[in-house]
């Protein structure tokens, strides 16, 4: 895998706090530092590990004050969403409207384009922070808006698998290579995003009043469709099954995806159509025969898949492997 930030651990104590700031200027993250050790500052940071898509970073810090202002937002905003898991120690942060005490083995999603303020100083505080576009969260901001600066546990169900996970790519980067980071990425949006799911419905339950009934149609459309790509691989995964398991009908279910412009039918082959796609640009995968992958995907007639690839991506399956594997020798 790619490390993309420097490393500080061999710079004196003395200078480590301004090549802290440094490091900070170089994220396009503009915030305000300070602290009761600035001339010894003894703080490291591993990590800037690109897994595809997103960002990994560990960092471990004495007593540090960070905030980012209104003010540092119109300076420069990447609109970037972190989603920060503390290891060991305690922060309190005031982000948005939420005030909180982070603790060891919990979450916390934060936003580049929302003022915060993160106060450790009783003792040293060690975490992870995953940097991920918008784009990547299958969510409303207004949905994830509820979500920003609370306490998400990672001690427990989806959370501690999401940390477990993240804590095993930190202590045991050596052991992966490049060709491994998309296939991790993958699976980190995808644990985060079951993450932030099973926390919407607890923060939606809190604030009923708060949603509109568009907002609950959006958030429970793109639950639906988080399902579908988890399930993807079950054959038996069709409108009907998908309507029982989230407890609606099957009529509201194509209202649902009518609203979207597609049909339910047609949203699930895309979605299996783009699995084989990927898989099939896969190195790794590159002796494992088409029929295979297709059927992985859902497909159990190689002609109709055949026909469903070139439909949609203007090739025959075999014809785009063969360009995608040669143009990644």
């Amino acid at each position: 895998m790619i490390v993309t930030v420097p490393q500080i651990d061999d710079i004196p104590p003395a200078e480590r706090f301004a090549a802290w700031r440094a490091l900070c200027e170089l994220t396009s993250i503009p915030m305000e530092l300070r602290s009761d050790h600035e001339h010894d500052f003894r703080a490291n940071v591993r990590g800037g590990v690109n897994i595809g898509e997103v960002m990994l970073t560990y960092t471990s810090v004495p007593s540090l004050r960070n905030e980012r202002t209104a003010a540092h937002i119109r300076r420069s905003d990447p609109e970037l969403y972190h989603l920060r898991l503390t290891l060991r120690g305690e922060s309190d942060v005031c982000h948005g409207d939420a005030e909180t005490t982070v603790g060891a083995r919990q979450f916390m999603l934060t936003s580049t384009s929302t003022p915060y303020l993160a106060v450790c100083e009783r003792g040293r505080v060690d975490g992870m922070t995953v940097t991920l576009r918008p784009s990547l969260l299958p969510f409303p901001p207004a949905e994830l808006q509820l979500l920003l600066g609370r306490r998400l546990s990672g001690r427990s169900g989806i959370g501690a698998m999401l940390a477990d996970f993240l804590t095993r790519l930190a202590t045991e980067s050596d052991a992966y290579g490049p060709a491994d980071a998309p296939r991790l990425g993958t699976v980190a949006v995808d644990l985060l995003n079951a993450l932030l799911a099973h926390e919407l419905d607890g923060a939606e339950a809190r604030a009923e009043n708060r949603l509109t009934p568009e907002s609950r149609r959006r958030t429970l459309r793109l639950r639906i469709q988080e399902f579908v790509r988890q399930n993807l691989d079950r054959p038996g995964l069709t409108p009907a099954s998908i309507a029982a398991a989230h407890h609606i009908s099957l009529r509201y279910l194509y209202r649902l995806f009518e609203e979207q412009g597609h049909t339910v039918s047609a949203w699930i082959r895309a979605q299996r159509l783009e699995r084989c796609r990927r898989d099939l640009a896969d190195p790794a995968l590159g002796d494992t025969p088409i029929h295979v992958i297709a059927a992985r995907w859902g497909f159990s007639h190689a002609a109709d898949f055949s026909r469903a690839f070139r439909s949609a991506y203007g090739v025959p399956p075999r014809d785009f492997r063969h360009r995608a594997l040669a143009a990644n020798r």
